[in-house]
């Protein structure tokens, strides 16, 4: 298994090490196609790219894609705002980016006060192990099924990370919406047995390195160990062995620019 192109990296702008150009120099280096840029999203209250950084942010991706001839993708890992799937990259961005990879995370400025639990109330219950509720699980499932079926989502990042959804149906709306699910090579998100049943789904897959430094870009060895004991079909990853994905998000930008 090679992969293709690594669709899930950070970079200085949000809480990587590297910059554009040192990323891209490495992605050459191991032969890949193309490269996501895809920094914490704007309401990461500590870690999202700023707006009032984006004009700079795209000026200085674009000279590091002409100097490294190194195909890249303006990006976001987005973030889930509340139950009603809102995301922090909107209709009104679609125009300027070019990949929507979305994610639940911590520090965020969700939508209303109750959907702060899917962020900091989610992640320390799942730190000290504690069971969660039937209506966390609920809440957390319709804001990954909201967000799919509201907006078009590329990729899922790192499904179940902190979180609590269930993933089998996430994993139904993904395959009926077109989005891509992520087998991450940085975090533990899906047991084998839980990949095992979102693989039933038919949902497809991308692997990404969700890599925050240099020496992990393409790095998808956990990803691919994991594939292999659940034992996912090789034709279901759309980013491996020359293959390249269909992304939503460029299917709109066809369609409406």
């Amino acid at each position: 298994m090679k992969l293709t192109a690594d669709y899930h990296t950070h970079t200085v702008y949000s809480d990587g090490k590297n910059t554009f150009l040192e990323n891209f120099r490495r992605a050459k280096e191991l032969g890949l196609a193309e490269i996501g840029c895809t920094e914490h999203g704007f309401s990461h209250v500590f870690r999202g790219l700023k707006r009032r950084e984006l004009p700079q942010y795209i000026r200085e991706l674009r000279e590091a894609e002409r100097e490294t001839g190194m195909r890249a993708l303006l990006g976001l890992e987005s973030n889930i705002r509340g139950e009603s799937g809102l995301c922090d990259l909107t209709e009104h961005d679609y125009a300027t980016f070019e990949l929507f990879v979305v994610g639940i995370h911590v520090f965020v400025c969700f939508e209303k006060l109750t959907d702060s639990r899917l962020g900091l109330g989610s992640w320390a219950r799942s730190e000290m192990g504690i069971t969660p509720s039937k209506s966390l699980v609920r809440q957390t499932t319709a804001a990954y099924v909201n967000a799919v079926k509201h907006h078009p989502i590329d990729v899922i990042s790192h499904l179940n990370y902190g979180c609590f959804a269930d993933a089998v149906e996430v994993a139904k709306c993904c395959s009926d919406y077109g989005t891509y699910l992520e087998i991450s090579s940085k975090k533990d998100h899906l047991t084998d047995e839980e990949l095992a049943k979102v693989a039933d789904t038919g949902v497809r897959f991308v692997i990404n390195s969700d890599a925050h430094s240099i020496d992990r870009i393409g790095d998808v060895a956990r990803a691919q160990a994991q594939i292999e004991r659940v034992g996912i079909p090789l034709d279901r990853i759309d980013n491996i062995d020359g293959k390249m994905p269909s992304f939503r998000l460029a299917a709109w930008r066809k369609e409406h620019l």
